[in-house]
C-alpha cells in the first residue's frame, strides 16, 4: 500500500467516524486548558472531555475488547445497552402476557392479591382463547355455593405415621436461608403463621429466620445434610432428632433433586458463607459450602426406604416424603419396587418441575434436563397407583405455580396439595430481575448484603405472604364452586379443557394416559408399552436399569 492509499485509508469516513469522538474530546480538552487563563468555567469541560480521552486512549490500548478498539469511547454505549437490556425489555418491550419466566399479567396478579387489591380484569380475557395449549375449567350449570377454603386442608401421613400433619392446600416451596435474605425467611415464616400453612426450609438447613415466627416448617434434608451432619458431612442421627423433634417441624422431606437443576449438586461459595449460615448449616466460616450430586446416606432403592424409616423414628414418627424432578422412569419405578419390598411406605412424595425455581443453574440443566411438571406428576401418580400405594402416599407438585388455575390443573393430574416459590418471591416483592446469583438483588430477597436486605420491611412482607395464600386459595374455592364442586379432592381431569388446534379442544381425561389401581404389578394387558417398560427395567437393590 502506497503512503498515499495509506492516507485515505486511514481518512476515510468510515475511520473518522469511529475515532470521531476521540478526537472531539481530545480537541475540547486542548481548547478548554488553552482558555482556563480567560474563562473561569473551562475547568469543567476539560476534566471531563480530559477523563473520557483517558477512557478512549485505554480502549485503544486494551485486548479484550475488540468493539472498544474499534470505537473507543462510543463502544461503551453498546455495553451500557446490553446492562440494562433486561429492565427495558421487562418494562416498556415485553407484552403482558410474555411470560419471561413469568409474564407480566402473572406478576400483577400476584402483587395485587398480596396487597389486599381487586384482581378483577375488565373488558374481558387478554388471552388467545383459540390459540393452541390455551387451558379452561369447564363450569356448571347448577354452581355450587363457595365452600370455606380455610377447609382446604390435606392429610399427610399413613399408617405407619404417628403424627399426621394437616397442610394447606397451598404451601411455601423450598428456598433456603443463604440463597434467600434473613428478611426474606423471616417475612415467609411469618405468613405461613398467620395463614396456617407450612414452609419447606430449603435444604440449608433451619435458620433462627425461619423459627422466628413459629409458622409450620417442612425441613427438607439435601445431599449436604445441613443441620444433621457430622464434621466430614456425613448424615448424623443425634443432630437430625435433635432438630426433627422440634415442635415446629411438621414434616421431613429428603431431596433427591430440584427443579432447577436436577442431577446437579450445589455451592454456595465462601465469600457468602457468613456466620450465621456457617451456624445454621453447620460449616465452617468462610469456606466454600458444598452439596454433593448425590446422596451418602444410601445408595439403592432399598437403602433410602430404610433411611426413611430411620428419619420417621428418629423423628417421632411425623410424615417423611421425598422431593424429586422426575428424570430416569425405572429409577422411580425401583423405588417404587423397593417400597413394595421393604414394606416401608413414604408419607408423600414432591414433584418438582423441570421449568426451574429460585436456584441459578447452567444454562443447559435449566433448559433441557428434567421432566417438566405436568409429565412428572402424571407419572409419579400413575406409577403409584399402578404399583396400589396411591391411597398411602400423598403428592405435592411443585412447577411455576402461582395462581388459583395453576393449583387446580395439577390436582386434576394427580396432586394433592401445590408448592409455590416465585409466587411467593413475588409477594415479599421480587421484580423479577434475574439477579438472585449475584448477591446485588434490588429488592433485598435474594441476598446477603445487610444495607440491600434492610429493604424488604419482614411485618409488612409478611402480610403480604399471608394476603397472596388467602386471596389465591379463596380464588380456588370459587373456581371449584363454578364448576359445581364442594372440595379440591373432587376435581378430576375430565374437568379441564386444552385446546389442541384451531378446531378442537380435548379434555385432560382424554389427552393424558391413566393408570388404573394396580395395574402395573398386576400386569394388565392393556398397560401401556411405556410403563410395562419402565418396570421391567426397574430394580429395587439398585437405581442401574435392568437390561432387555
Amino acid at each position: 500500500m502506497s503512503f498515499l492509499n495509506w492516507i485515505w485509508w486511514q481518512l476515510s469516513p468510515s475511520i473518522l467516524s469511529r475515532y470521531a469522538m476521540l478526537g472531539a474530546c481530545i480537541i475540547i480538552t486542548c481548547l478548554s486548558l488553552l482558555s482556563m487563563p480567560y474563562v473561569s468555567w473551562a475547568w469543567a469541560p476539560a476534566c471531563i472531555a480530559g477523563l473520557l480521552s483517558l477512557i478512549g486512549a485505554h480502549d485503544l490500548l486494551q485486548n479484550s475488547h475488540a468493539v472498544l478498539r474499534n470505537y473507543p469511547i462510543l463502544g461503551h454505549i453498546r455495553y451500557l445497552v446490553e446492562t440494562i437490556r433486561p429492565e427495558i425489555r421487562q418494562y416498556l418491550l415485553e407484552a403482558d402476557n410474555d411470560a419471561l419466566p413469568f409474564s407480566r399479567s402473572q406478576r400483577t396478579l400476584i402483587y395485587a392479591r398480596a396487597k389486599g387489591q381487586h384482581s378483577d380484569k375488565p373488558f374481558g380475557t387478554l388471552l388467545d382463547v383459540y390459540e393452541n395449549g390455551y387451558e379452561f375449567i369447564g363450569h356448571s350449570s347448577r354452581p355450587m355455593p363457595d365452600s370455606d377454603p380455610d377447609q382446604f386442608r390435606v392429610t399427610i401421613g399413613n399408617e405407619q405415621c404417628k403424627k399426621p400433619y394437616s397442610s394447606s392446600i397451598l404451601n411455601i416451596s423450598a428456598m433456603s436461608f443463604g440463597s434467600l435474605s434473613a428478611n426474606a425467611i423471616s417475612a415467609l415464616n411469618g405468613g405461613a403463621a398467620q395463614g396456617h400453612f407450612a414452609h419447606d426450609t430449603g435444604e440449608g438447613g433451619i435458620s433462627p429466620y425461619h423459627r422466628k415466627f413459629g409458622g409450620d416448617l417442612i425441613w427438607e434434608i439435601g445431599s449436604g445434610y445441613f443441620g444433621c451432619r457430622d464434621k466430614d458431612g456425613n448424615f448424623n442421627p443425634e443432630r437430625f432428632a435433635a432438630n426433627a423433634t422440634n415442635d415446629q417441624i411438621k414434616m421431613i422431606e429428603i431431596k433427591l433433586s430440584q427443579g432447577a437443576k436436577p442431577g446437579h449438586g450445589g455451592i454456595l461459595p465462601g465469600a457468602k458463607v457468613t456466620p450465621e449460615i456457617a451456624a445454621t448449616r453447620e460449616v465452617e466460616e468462610g469456606v466454600d459450602c458444598i452439596s454433593p450430586s448425590r446422596h451418602g446416606a444410601f445408595t439403592t432403592p432399598i437403602e433410602m426406604m430404610e433411611f426413611i424409616g430411620q428419619l420417621r423414628e428418629l423423628s417421632g414418627g411425623k410424615p417423611v416424603g421425598f422431593k424429586l424432578c422426575v428424570g430416569h422412569p425405572w429409577e422411580f419405578m425401583g423405588i417404587v419396587k423397593a417400597m413394595l419390598k421393604t414394606n416401608i411406605i413414604p408419607d408423600f412424595v414432591v414433584v418438582d418441575g423441570g421449568e426451574g425455581g429460585t436456584g441459578a443453574a447452567p444454562v443447559e440443566f435449566a433448559d433441557h434436563i428434567g421432566m417438566p411438571l405436568r409429565e412428572g406428576l402424571l407419572f409419579v401418580h400413575n406409577a403409584l397407583t399402578g404399583a396400589g400405594l396411591r391411597d398411602k402416599i400423598r403428592i405435592g407438585a411443585s412447577g411455576k405455580i402461582v395462581s388459583a388455575f395453576d393449583i387446580a390443573r395439577v390436582l386434576a393430574l394427580g396432586a394433592d396439595w401445590a408448592n409455590s416459590a416465585r409466587g411467593f418471591m413475588f409477594a415479599i416483592g421480587c421484580i423479577q430481575s434475574r439477579s438472585c446469583h449475584t448477591n446485588k438483588c434490588p429488592t433485598g430477597v435474594a441476598t446477603q448484603d445487610q444495607l440491600r436486605q434492610r429493604a424488604l420491611v419482614v411485618p409488612d412482607k409478611a402480610e403480604r405472604v399471608a394476603g397472596f395464600h388467602k386471596s389465591t386459595v379463596h380464588a380456588l374455592a370459587q373456581m371449584l364452586a363454578a364448576a359445581g364442586l364442594d372440595r379440591p379432592e373432587e376435581l378430576g381431569p375430565h374437568h379441564i379443557v386444552r385446546r389442541v388446534s384451531a378446531t378442537e379442544t380435548r379434555l385432560f381425561s382424554q389427552l393424558h394416559y391413566f393408570v388404573g389401581p394396580g395395574e402395573i404389578v398386576d400386569k394388565a394387558p392393556h398397560l401401556s408399552d411405556f410403563y410395562k417398560t419402565s418396570w421391567a427395567m426397574a430394580r429395587a437393590d439398585s437405581f442401574d436399569a435392568l437390561r432387555a
